[in-house]
């Protein structure tokens, strides 16, 4: 009798520079940092252009970052996966009541003495993620066009939702816990704004690249040839945004390290449990792996433009919310990147090559 042949490692499902990529992603923070202290000038230059209350570089980055993947999607299987409705209504109860709860939850849990701090880190919680996402989805082998109908849902509710739940969790519901109420001033249309440009703008430009030059080139030039040369950019455009988020905040976390620190024990207890309660709700729902891990990323992950823009735009760029909303992406860059190892493992384990669903394909796929 023959022996199966045993699922490909963790690693050789990632190609060679994402296998480096957690190597990559450190050294691009310790550059940030040691520009942010070398120069400190550097983050008031950064830092004086700003688009939709992000800084032009960053958003350079996450735009960068963004183009490539969503020019990978397949637009024409978007009306399928969007009629998926057990998977959309999944998606919506895991970022619009458990995480939000959570991350309230474990800010009044993890600090009670940092009324500041813990409104920055529930502000980080009721922003779902529209960007960075992609790019975990990406390299934990995750559904594309599955990833690009939730962020767009997730989008439409964040416009409405936003303001709704920050009346909740930080007027409403600290009211009764005996604490100091919130307010947060802050319209849909900035909220739309911030949508618009950090999701329209590559959303379209991956649209229109997929329609014309698929359209000019033939799609399987586009396909086999176009994506896998311009895919490896979003890498790119990832680490300068990191390169730059830590150089504008590197005196921060270097003058202020254990604050830093107790910031970032709910955000790295919330990352962790946010994942690994979506992937075991997607696997004990059947949802094939490539699904599964799309709903686990997309639950686990932050919008941290909105939470930083939010954060600076009603209390000020020198707050403790501001600097909470800040350390937000610091944490979730690491944290992401180590549970996209993870996600890649668990698919192995739970699923293999002959699963209830597809197998874990390989990165190159």
């Amino acid at each position: 009798m023959p022996r199966q042949a045993r699922p490909a490692s963790v690693t050789a499902q990632l190609s060679v520079l994402d296998r480096s990529l957690p190597l990559w992603i450190f050294l691009a923070m310790a550059l940030g940092l040691g520009l942010g202290r070398l120069f400190p000038e550097l983050a008031t230059v950064i830092d004086a252009i700003q688009v939709g209350g992000v800084s032009l570089p960053i958003a350079v980055g996450l735009l960068w970052m963004m183009y490539p993947v969503l020019a990978k999607v397949k637009f024409e299987k978007l009306p399928a996966a969007a009629s998926n409705g057990r998977l959309l209504v999944t998606s919506l109860v895991l970022n619009w009541v458990i995480g939000p709860a959570l991350m309230f939850a474990l800010a009044w849990l993890l600090l009670p003495d940092h009324p500041a701090y813990r409104t920055g880190v529930i502000i980080v919680g009721l922003a779902r993620c529209i960007a960075m996402v992609l790019i975990w989805n990406m390299l934990a082998c995750g559904n594309n066009e599955y990833a690009a109908v939730l962020v767009a849902l997730n989008s439409v509710f964040q416009i409405v939702m936003f303001t709704v739940l920050g009346y909740v969790y930080l007027s409403l519901v600290p009211g009764w816990l005996g604490g100091e109420a919130t307010v947060l001033d802050i319209s849909m249309w900035q909220i739309a704004k911030n949508v618009l440009i950090f999701l329209g703008i590559p959303l379209v430009a991956g649209f229109l690249s997929r329609l014309i030059l698929g359209h000019a080139k033939g799609t399987e030039w586009y396909d086999t040839q176009f994506i896998p040369r311009l895919g490896p950019t979003a890498i790119i455009g990832l680490l300068f945004t990191i390169v730059v988020m830590f150089s504008l905040k590197g005196d921060v976390i270097l003058s202020l390290p254990l604050d830093v620190l107790r910031i970032a024990a709910p955000l790295l207890l919330y990352f962790g449990i946010m994942f690994f309660v979506a992937f075991g709700i997607s696997y004990l729902l059947g949802f094939p792996y490539a699904e599964t891990a799309t709903l686990s990323f997309t639950a686990a992950s932050n919008n941290f433009e909105l939470a930083i823009a939010v954060a600076v735009g009603v209390f000020g760029i020198a707050s403790g919310e501001a600097l909470a909303a800040v350390v937000g992406p610091l944490v979730e860059v690491p944290v992401l990147i180590g549970l996209v190892y993870v996600s890649l493992w668990l698919g192995r384990v739970f699923y293999g090559r002959k699963g209830t669903g597809p197998a874990v394909p390989d990165a190159a796929a």
